[in-house]
């Protein structure tokens, strides 16, 4: 019988070195250190920029950030008043690429449909509404207060 297999008891395992318990790295990426390990997480990053991009949600949501983004720059009257306008439309992109990451990874066990699935979607769905409603009064609020005398 193969030793990965074997049957056996708690502390069988000590003539062997650490090098021999730890299996192989089956990701490249978790063996790597270093600037090689930030420049392959930048490279998986924008590959999961480009993935969501796929998505007509997430490249509307990327449209109207092209322009509210600069714009907060000017409607707001604080540092703090552009970060929260800039923030929160930021927000909002991050949660729809976490909603696309969980509806991708429930599609991906199957396509036959399960409470559990139909709940994590529905819940991925519910943070991206409530991620909307959250940028939505902070620039109604801005506006408000800059359209008012």
């Amino acid at each position: 019988m193969p030793p990965e297999v074997r049957p056996g008891r708690v502390g069988e395992n000590e003539g062997m070195s650490h090098r021999d318990a730890l299996p192989e790295f089956v990701n490249e990426q978790k063996g790597r250190t270093g600037l090689r390990r930030v420049w392959h997480a930048a490279g998986y990053s924008m590959a999961g920029l480009r993935a969501g991009w796929e998505e007509a949600a997430f490249r509307l949501e990327a449209c109207l950030s092209f322009v509210l983004v600069p714009l907060a720059f000017f409607i707001g009257r604080s540092w703090v008043e552009v970060a929260l306008l800039a923030g929160s439309v930021l927000l909002v992109m991050m949660v729809e690429l976490l909603n696309t990451a969980v509806e991708a990874a429930i599609d991906r066990i199957g396509p036959e449909r399960h409470d559990l699935s139909k709940r994590a979607k529905d819940m991925g769905s519910a943070a991206v509404l409530l991620s909307l409603l959250l940028a939505g009064g902070i620039w109604l609020t801005a506006l408000v207060r800059l359209l008012s005398p």
